[in-house]
């Protein structure tokens, strides 16, 4: 009996990542900062380190700022944002990730979309959840609920995470 080749793949995946974490909200503290706190949990809870957590307005120039800092840092391999993705006039995580974005992983949203459909419907159209590569960094933007950054942690990002790295560094 053969092994799928994705599993394979994940054998060899990195097991302990240097993230930086990026809350984008214009009324949260770091005391509040749930879901920045449970994305932090969870990586550490799966062996990775987070080597910075950082709390931005809903700024482009902020969000892209951080981001420039994540990049610069050899020890940060993922930048996990939260925030700011709906379609309010606020929102403008999506635009800021976006405009960076050197290849588009599409599918982390569509799937983050659809797994968030069979939670609460139709409201999940107007999730901007993206992620892709820039400057040989994984960056993945949520929206900021706990429910939302909890689904997208355990269904999609922490199960990936290695296996994106690992194909990162062919």
């Amino acid at each position: 009996m053969s092994v799928p080749a994705h599993h394979e793949h994940k054998a060899h995946a990195p097991r302990h990542i240097g993230c930086m974490v990026i809350t984008c909200s214009d009324t949260r503290t770091p005391d509040d900062d749930a879901s920045g706190k449970l994305i932090t949990h969870l990586l550490k809870e799966r062996g990775h380190e987070v080597i910075a957590y950082h709390l931005v307005k809903d700024e482009p120039a902020q969000i892209r700022a951080r981001i420039e800092e994540a990049v610069k840092n050899e020890a940060v391999q993922a930048v996990i944002i939260n925030g700011g993705t709906g379609i309010s006039r606020r929102d403008s995580t999506f635009e800021a990730v976006d405009a960076l974005l050197e290849k588009r992983l599409e599918g982390f949203g569509e799937v983050f979309r659809y797994l968030t459909y069979q939670d609460i419907g139709s409201p999940a159209i107007m999730s901007r959840a993206t992620a892709g590569l820039y400057r040989g960094r994984i960056i993945f933007s949520t929206p900021g609920s706990e429910s939302a950054v909890r689904l997208a942690m355990e269904k999609l990002i922490l199960p990936e995470l290695g296996h994106i790295l690992q194909q990162l560094s062919k």
